[in-house]
Formats: structure tokens, sequence, C-alpha cells
């Protein structure tokens, strides 16, 4: 189906946006290089780069306002120890909960925490989908 194909291409958007997030995370390059890498990527099809770039843009441009309800939300947890990873997945995953009303917030939940699965601890899942759920339900959208 065309939900399905959309959904595929945008799960590989947010690892194009997490990949690109950790890269600046280690190397300190700023949005420009970050997006260049991702816009300078032939191998991916053009609406997976286009929507990649939009997530990487949105979430470096609004970091501190993510930084904001995640270092509220982890308050007893310092976030400069929360892996950088998962750091990554919140950036981006909060991003599109925040500034992309037309994804379902349950859809980017879920995304972040197979990602999470996929690319950090076996406790990442849960710990991401715990911070998410409540970013989503400050801004009252579940």
């Amino acid at each position: 189906s065309i939900f399905l194909n959309t959904m595929g291409k945008r799960r590989k958007a947010r690892e194009i946006v997490l990949h690109a997030l950790y890269f600046g995370e280690i190397s300190g390059e700023d949005l420009d290089a970050l997006a260049a890498l991702i816009r300078g990527n032939t191998e991916t099809k053009e609406d997976v780069r286009d929507y990649a770039y939009r997530l990487l843009v949105e979430t470096v441009k609004n970091l501190e306002s993510i930084y904001a309800y995640l270092t509220d939300i982890i308050k007893n947890w310092d976030l400069q120890r929360v892996a950088i990873m998962d750091k990554c997945i919140l950036r981006f995953a909060s991003a599109e909960i925040l500034f992309f009303p037309d994804i379902p917030v349950k859809v980017s939940i879920d995304e972040a925490v197979e990602i999470a699965k996929t690319y950090s601890t076996e406790h990442s899942g849960r710990f991401v989908n715990g911070i998410l759920d409540e970013i989503a339900r400050r801004v009252n959208l579940i």
C-alpha cells in the first residue's frame, strides 16, 4: 500500500538523520555540513532525501526548545549521561512530534522506539518511549 511505502521511506529518512546527528555529535560538524551529507547522498531516493533534510533542519533549528523539554523530563538524569545514540533519537523524534503535525504522534514514537531497539541498547526502546510519551502528553498530543 501507499501508506506502507511512505512508512518505509520515512524510516529510511529517520535512520539517515540519526546517522547525521550522531556524526555531528562526534565530529562537531554544523548543520550545513550535515545537510550537505544528506543532499549529496545520491544512493538514496530523492523523496527520502527530502524528508531527511527537512527533519534534520527542523531538529537542529529547534534544538533549544527540544532540549528544554528533554531536560525538564529527564530531571534526575543529566542529559550529558544519556547515550549519544539515544540522545540523537530523542532529538529527531521530538522534532517530529513537535514540528510535523502531518505525522501521527504514535507513528513518530513507534518509529523512534524501533530505531532505538535497532541502533542502541536493549533498554533504549523503553527509555525513548517514556520520554517521547511525556513530550506528547505535555503538548496535549496524546
